[in-house]
């Protein structure tokens, strides 16, 4: 018997398959292609997010590198735009790294490319060095000449074989960078290899310093290994290297990418909670107008200046150095003349200069 569809049924059906859409852009994002002669002719896709004031500014800016960008670059996109506008990370250049070519295959190069040592069961794995020796000779100086980049800032960030990726890096090739976020680290990779790694990193001298932030799910497969190696970094206590480690609450394996970049991130860029000398109290303090006429009054209070721009309004600050203050609540932030007579007030958006009335 044949069944015959009513005719506004075709019309529906006919509109949904030859409907044409825009695709879905991330705005402030373009993407690059280098090809690696290190890695074997490889082509790089390399997803890019500038800060908004980029254009405006002739300054250089610290480097986010995350892997497997070809499944993490909006979820990094999304998180840097909170962390920026609650004031607790600085403008970042993010550049997301994924494979180019005719249908490349994730699974099989980030194998290959992410991994130090070579497993019988993946015979294409083991480039690890190849790659960092790409992104050292090839993609760094690309970056350099094409993008204001701040060099001294540079944070490597990934997760299972890109956060093996992120600390063989750091045991081997210390000098890259600057900071590193491991989301749920392979580190059972090759029968636990990373220690002897680990071992040659404990040896050496760590001229500048370095962050690293790690983490796994507490119901993830193997999470007793990472606690493991965890305890044992973290008892090394190396000069020169900060590690926060953490392992999160009713988390699996994946789920662990979006708090750990989110809160690795803080921590790269953590400032920090310094007692204000008593010799600058008294030199901070009083009532600033800018050149709107509004006026604000700064006053030391349970040991801290206070910020008042009314008198039921109030904002604490914490002293990070450098006649530098910051606001935990909101992108907020003070810079002071050495004299004190002036600051500068750094808000989402705008900044004004103040001048002590």
């Amino acid at each position: 018997m044949k069944i015959l569809l009513p005719l506004f049924l075709f019309t529906i059906v006919s509109c949904t398959v030859k409907a044409q859409y825009p695709a879905v852009t991330i705005p402030g994002s373009e993407v690059r292609k280098i090809t690696s002669s290190i890695v074997k002719g490889q082509e790089y896709e390399l997803q890019i997010l500038l800060p908004g004031g980029y254009k405006e500014s002739n300054k250089k800016y610290p480097v986010v590198f995350l892997m497997d960008a070809q499944w993490d670059f909006p979820l990094v996109k999304s998180i840097y735009g909170q962390q920026y506008y609650d004031g607790f990370i600085p403008e970042l250049i993010i550049v997301g790294i994924t494979w180019g070519g005719t249908h490349p295959n994730a699974d099989s190069l980030r194998a290959r490319d992410y991994t130090p040592t070579q497993e019988k069961r993946l015979l294409q794995s083991g480039g690890a060095d190849k790659f960092l020796d790409f992104m050292k000779q090839e993609l760094f100086p690309f970056l350099d000449v094409n993008y204001r980049v701040d060099n001294n800032q540079r944070i490597l960030m990934g997760c299972s074989l890109g956060g093996l990726l992120t600390l063989y890096s750091m045991f081997t090739h210390t000098d890259m960078f600057t900071g590193y976020v491991a989301a749920s680290p392979a580190v059972a990779w090759n029968d636990e290899v990373l220690y002897k790694y680990e071992k040659e990193f404990g040896g050496k001298k760590v001229t500048n310093p370095v962050r690293l932030y790690l983490t796994v799910g507490d119901v993830e497969r193997g999470n007793n290994i990472f606690t493991k190696m965890s305890g044992y970094i973290q008892s090394r206590q190396y000069s020169n290297v900060s590690i926060r480690s953490k392992v999160l609450e009713n988390t699996g394996h994946s789920g662990t990418k979006s708090e750990t970049y989110n809160r690795g991130l803080q921590f790269m860029f953590e400032k920090p909670d310094l007692p204000l000398p008593g010799s600058l109290r008294q030199l901070y303090t009083g009532r600033y107008a800018d050149s709107n006429g509004i006026t604000l009054e700064i006053k030391y209070e349970k040991s801290q200046l206070v910020v008042f721009s009314s008198p039921s309004e109030e904002e604490p600050m914490k002293y990070a150095g450098n006649h530098l203050f910051y606001s935990n609540a909101a992108f907020l932030n003070l810079v002071f003349s050495p004299d004190g007579r002036t600051f500068q007030l750094n808000q989402f958006g705008g900044s004004s200069t103040f001048t002590k009335k």
